[in-house]
Order: C-alpha cells, then structure tokens, then sequence
C-alpha cells in the first residue's frame, strides 16, 4: 500500500482560515501522510505544491476542505472527476456541508488519520444549454442550477417543461432547478422544500413568479426538466448560474436542460451512532437555529414496542 495523500484546501481570503490549514497540514504530516496544497492558494511546510486544475486531486486519499459552502463546491470542482470523496470543516457562515466546526477540527484530522469515516454518493445534474438548434454550453452542479433575470428591472418570461412536456409559463425573476443538497441553499431560500439527502429528486422552484401555478415541484431523479426563454421583440436575455460558480449569458429563445448528473460527488462523513436521517435532522436544528425545547422524543416502552 502506497502512501497516503490528502490535499488541504481553504478559503486563501481569510488569514486565520490559512492558519488553521496550516495546522491541520502539520497534524496530517505528522501522523505520516502526505499533504498536498494548491500553489495559488496554500503554502505549508512539506507540503506538496500542485497547480489548480483537473489534476490536483488525482490520487489523494481525501480532500479537506476549510472555510464555508463556497469552498467546499469550489474543492468538488476538483474531486468530482478524481472520484475522491471531500470533508469539510466549517470556517465560514453557516457550512451546511461541512462535517465539522471550528471546535472539532482536531477531532475531525485524528478520525480523518484513523480512517474513521465513511463515503456517501451526492446526486449532481448536468445541465445543457441549447440556442439555434445546437448545444453552447454543457457544465454540472452540486446544489443547483438557476436560470435569472440579467437585468434588475425586468422580469424573464420562460416556459417549464418536465419530461418533455409543457407545464407552465411564468414571468419570473428566475427558476431553481436544485439537488437535494441543493435545497438548503438557493432553493430554500426561494421558498421550496427542504429534502434529506438519502431522497433521490430533483426540485425546481420558481423565483417571483407572476403566475397562478407556481409552486415549488419534486419530481423523479429520472426526469429531465427544461427551461425555455421567450423569445419575442424587446424581451430580455437571461443568465445561468451553476452553484453560484459557473455562469453561462442566456439569450432570449434558449433552452436549458437539467437532469441527474453521471458523476456524483463523494463526501465523507465522521461515524457517529446516529442515522443519517438523524444527523441531518440534527444539522438543520443547528444551522437554522430551530426552536426544540419541550421535545420529549419516545419513551424506552415506546422505543422498546418498535424495536
């Protein structure tokens, strides 16, 4: 068995994140596995310095990541196509996906040493842009694709369509084509549902829309849904997004197609006793400061009657 390899990635705009990477680089060398870091990013004593691109997580056991949600989909621009699973540690704001808080970083390095962890598949889309009879754009995502208005005064106007049919048109600011682990990102904040991790769907969700039907749809993993762009004099064009990334000029008359990505993200995540039902439920207390108290949860006859 060769050597054993992660790649450190942080947020290179805040210095206290970069020292705390730095940190974890001297735990991980320490316990005698070799770290990796971008060039442009992360300089560590006995680190391995690699050029940002396709090929920087290629080999590595893991990617950890420090700093927020921005981050980590920034790191799975680069272990998605190495298929090497990615942990986060939430230096940021709310770091939905992160495994870990700044309390628990040391706890996160040592399990992360131990091999303490396992990997669970993140269900992506790939999302196609047609105009004139012809793809001009193909990219993907982790949490959504969003189709919006590129001019602050004016609305788009766009028809949905779902496996193939047409279901609606609105005059909207934008639309939310989301992954489960989208839903707690753009998609929530527009009003949709939140889905567990562990469902397979795909969600779109309207943003502002002028329209007697427009509510927030879950549909089969296996649909494909479409976003068509009016086309008329005078209408504005549009812009696409992908996690907030990954921009793509809309103009009027295009079509943009999402369906279940071919390849999935990988994250590893710290074992714990609990389900990952619950651990989720548990993330969504903490990060959305939920109100709880007086909960009581099943008493051990109960616990003991559904055993």
């Amino acid at each position: 068995m060769g050597q054993r390899t992660v790649l450190v990635m942080a947020n290179p705009r805040r210095e206290s994140t970069l020292r705390s990477a730095r940190q974890v680089a001297g735990r991980l060398t320490a316990a005698g596995i070799a770290v990796r870091t971008l060039a442009a990013e992360l300089n560590c004593l006995g680190a391995q310095q690699v050029p940002d691109g396709p090929d920087a997580a290629e080999g590595t056991e893991l990617v950890l990541v420090l700093g927020g949600d921005g981050t980590l989909l920034r790191a799975a621009e680069l272990s998605r196509p190495a298929r090497v699973p990615l942990i986060g540690a939430n230096l940021g704001h709310v770091g939905f996906l992160a495994e870990a808080e700044p309390d628990g970083l040391a706890h996160l390095v040592d399990q992360v040493v131990a091999r303490e962890y396992r990997v669970e598949e993140r269900m992506t889309v790939d999302v196609t842009v047609c105009g004139s009879g012809s793809v001009t754009a193909s990219t993907w995502a982790l949490n959504e694709a969003t189709v919006e208005k590129a001019a602050r005064e004016r609305m788009i106007e766009l028809v949905i369509e779902v496996d193939g049919r047409p279901l609606s048109r609105w005059g909207c600011d934008g639309v939310v084509c989301s992954t489960p682990t989208g839903s707690t990102a753009y998609a929530f904040s527009a009003g949709g549902p939140v889905v567990w991790p562990e469902v397979e769907a795909l969600l779109m969700v309207p943003v502002s829309a002028h329209a007697l039907f427009a509510r927030p749809m879950v549909v089969s993993p296996h649909s494909v849904l479409a976003v068509e762009l009016i086309e008329r004099a005078g209408t504005p064009g549009a812009v696409m997004w992908c996690d907030g990334r990954r921009r793509v000029d809309l103009p009027p008359g295009a079509r943009v197609e999402v369906r279940r990505g071919a390849l999935p993200v990988l994250l590893a995540q710290l074992h714990a006793p609990e389900s990952a039902g619950a651990r989720f439920t548990d993330r969504l207390v903490v990060k959305f400061g939920l109100p709880v108290a007086g909960w009581r949860g099943r008493s051990e006859e109960d616990a003991g009657k559904h055993a």
